[in-house]
């Protein structure tokens, strides 16, 4: 998507409170790309207020399209801006979250290595809040070929194979009415690869061709545990 046209559909969908601080970004590089707004809501299709997210608990929504994970993080601690860079060397800025404190945050679920995400019978990828045996505490693990991201950090990559960040998604923050909403992503998108190798796993779970159609105007956000059976732990 061309920058203007980024900078046009973030203008129109609304909010510039939490928008404002990702069109630096925009302007100087072409990471970030525009996607149709999608309130995140509950089961329930009522509004997720940001004050009642639980503070370094897993939740998960899909965005920008009805088969994409993405993760949406209340950190206990503080974000920070961060240059990162994707594997081709693309630079980009990263300018920290959202919210009264700017501690909620939003990544593709999908990790960078090989593609792994949170299933309906399984995850390998989620945020650790203690420390193990394997890496620190307050990160974004994935235990499939131990990949470990800062999410405080734009999800850069502090140890394993994934060769770049996680995807963040940009978030618009209501800061009147305590809501959020996803208007698109920065930094390096692996969708397409994502269905094509999970085409058939994807279409047995949500239907045939259904999990590369947009979200809509709202998409359900949940804790992890209410969308995979079983989370690995290492």
């Amino acid at each position: 998507m061309e920058r203007r046209q980024f900078l046009r559909t973030c203008a129109l969908a609304g909010g510039a409170t939490g928008i404002s601080q990702w069109l630096s970004a925009a302007t100087a590089n072409q990471a970030a790309k525009a996607y149709p707004r999608a309130k995140l809501v509950d089961a329930d299709g009522q509004p997720i207020k940001a004050a009642r997210l639980l503070v370094n608990r897993n939740y998960l929504f899909n965005y920008p399209f009805a088969g994409t994970p993405c993760f949406l993080l209340r950190l206990e601690r503080a974000t920070a801006r961060a240059d990162l860079a994707d594997v081709d060397g693309q630079r980009y800025a990263w300018e920290g979250g959202v919210g009264p404190r700017r501690s909620i945050v939003a990544y593709s679920a999908i990790c960078a290595h090989k593609l792994a995400y949170p299933a309906r019978e399984i995850t390998f990828i989620r945020f650790q809040e203690q420390a193990s045996k394997t890496s620190q505490g307050g990160v974004i693990h994935c235990c499939a070929d131990h990949s470990v991201y800062d999410p405080a950090a734009g999800a850069r990559v502090l140890s394993g194979p994934a060769p770049q960040p996680l995807a963040a998604i940009v978030l618009d923050y209501d800061a009147q009415q305590d809501e959020l909403a996803a208007v698109g992503t920065l930094g390096a998108e692996q969708f397409d690869a994502f269905f094509a190798k999970y085409e058939f796993k994807l279409g047995m779970d949500l239907g045939a061709g259904r999990a590369q159609q947009p979200v809509g105007s709202t998409t359900a956000c949940r804790e992890m545990s209410q969308v995979s059976r079983q989370t690995v732990q290492c």
